[in-house]
C-alpha cells in the first residue's frame, strides 16, 4: 500500500492518502479471502484463466501460425515463466527467505492474490504512457520466441532452488508438464477458454459502445434473476425486452465476426473439426455454398489471413469480412437446428 500512494501522483495530490491506503488494503484483503474460499485448485484454475485472458492477444501475436490448441500451449509456457519471476518478486516485498515457499492456504491465497495484482502493475514508459507489467512480460516472451522449457505453477510454489537448479527442473518436467497440470488442476482448459471468450466479448461490447449490454452481461454471469437485473439497471419489462434483442444481436454478430475463431474453438466447432458439423451435415453444408464462398473457405481452411484471401478473391478486406459472416451464419444455422440460442447468451 506504500509503494502505491507513494508513487501515485493522482493520490498524493487528493490529500487523502490515508483513505486511499484502508480502500486498497480492504480491497486486497478481499481478493486474497476471495482466493481462499476458492482453495488451492480452484483457485489455481482461477487465476490461470485470469492471466490467460489478460495475455491472450500478446503472447499469440506473433503465432497466427500455430493451432489453437498450440497458441494455449504457448500461454501456459509463458505463465509458468511468469509464475517463478512472481514468487521471487512475492518473497521479496514480503521480506521473506529466499528458500519461503507458500504450502499452507492461507499462504496460497496471499500468493495468488499477489500473483494477479502484480500483473496487473503499470510500468510508465518514457513517451509512451503506461502498461500493465504482465503485457510487457507477455510481448517480450513473443518477440524472443524462448527455447527454454517451461514449470507448471506447483513447481513453482515448491522450488527453493538456485538459478542453476531451476534450468535442470524446467527440462525435467518437460514431458510430464500438461499431465501435472490435468492432474493438479482439473483440466484448466474449459475455463481458460471461457475467460477468453468473455473478457473478449466484454471488450467487443465495450468498443461498440454498448454499455448496457455490458452491464447486462455481468449481471447475467452472476446467475442474477430478471427482476434483480430490472431493478439494479433501472428497467421496464419493454426496456428489458429490447436490451435482451440489442445484447442477442451484439452477440451473434461478435460470435460470427470479431471473435469468431475463439469462439468456434471453445464450442469445438472450428475449421479442423468442420465447423462441428456431423459429417451428412457438412456435405449438405458445403452443397449449399456459392462458388465464391467455397473457395472462401478452402482459403480459410488453409490458414490465410483475410489480406492475402481478398488479394486472391480481387475484392476488399470488408468484402471478405462480410462473406465470411454468412458462410459462418449458415453453418450455425446448420448446425443448430433444433436449437435458439447461442451458447455464449446462456
Amino acid at each position: 500500500m506504500e509503494r502505491i500512494c507513494q508513487n501515485s501522483d493522482r493520490i498524493q495530490h487528493s490529500g487523502e492518502v490515508i483513505p486511499w491506503k484502508q480502500a486498497l488494503a480492504r480491497h486486497r484483503i478481499e481478493k486474497c479471502l476471495t482466493y481462499y474460499r476458492l482453495g488451492s485448485q480452484k483457485g489455481r484454475v482461477e487465476l490461470h484463466s485470469t492471466l490467460s485472458a489478460m495475455v491472450y492477444r500478446h503472447v499469440s501475436l506473433l503465432k497466427d501460425q500455430l493451432g489453437f490448441h498450440g497458441r494455449l500451449n504457448l500461454i501456459d509456457d509463458f505463465l509458468q515463466i511468469y509464475y517463478i519471476e512472481v514468487l521471487k518478486a512475492f518473497r521479496r516485498e514480503n521480506q521473506l527467505l529466499e528458500d519461503f515457499t507458500p504450502r499452507i492456504r492461507l499462504e496460497l491465497a496471499e500468493f495468488m492474490a499477489f500473483a494477479e495484482h502484480y500483473a496487473r502493475r503499470r510500468i510508465h514508459l518514457p513517451g509512451y504512457g503506461n502498461q500493465q507489467l504482465i503485457i510487457l512480460r507477455a510481448q517480450s516472451f513473443a518477440r524472443k520466441q524462448p527455447s527454454e522449457s517451461v514449470v507448471d505453477i506447483e513447481l513453482a510454489m515448491e522450488s527453493a532452488r538456485g538459478d542453476e537448479e531451476e534450468g535442470y527442473g524446467r527440462s525435467f518436467v518437460l514431458k510430464q508438464l500438461r499431465e501435472q497440470m490435468v492432474a493438479d488442476m482439473g483440466e484448466p482448459t474449459d475455463s481458460v477458454l471461457r475467460g477468453l471468450v468473455l473478457n473478449q466479448l466484454l471488450d467487443y461490447l465495450h468498443d461498440q459502445g454498448q454499455q448496457e449490454c455490458v452491464d447486462y452481461l455481468v449481471l447475467k454471469l452472476q446467475d442474477m434473476s430478471v427482476a434483480e437485473i430490472d431493478a439494479i439497471l433501472n428497467l421496464t419489462p419493454r426496456q428489458r425486452d429490447y436490451l435482451q434483442q440489442r445484447f442477442k444481436y451484439h452477440v451473434e454478430k461478435f460470435s460470427c465476426s470479431h471473435g469468431w475463431k475463439l469462439v468456434h474453438q471453445w464450442l469445438g466447432a472450428d475449421l479442423e473439426d468442420n465447423l462441428g458439423l456431423s459429417s451428412q451435415r457438412w456435405q449438405f453444408f458445403i452443397s449449399s455454398l456459392s462458388v465464391d464462398q467455397r473457395q472462401l473457405l478452402e482459403l480459410k481452411r488453409g490458414e490465410m489471413g483475410d489480406r492475402a484471401i481478398a488479394k486472391v478473391m480481387n475484392c476488399t478486406l470488408k468484402q471478405i469480412q462480410s462473406r465470411w459472416y454468412k458462410v459462418l451464419e449458415l453453418a450455425w444455422q446448420i448446425r443448430n437446428q433444433g436449437q435458439h440460442r447461442n451458447p455464449i447468451e446462456k
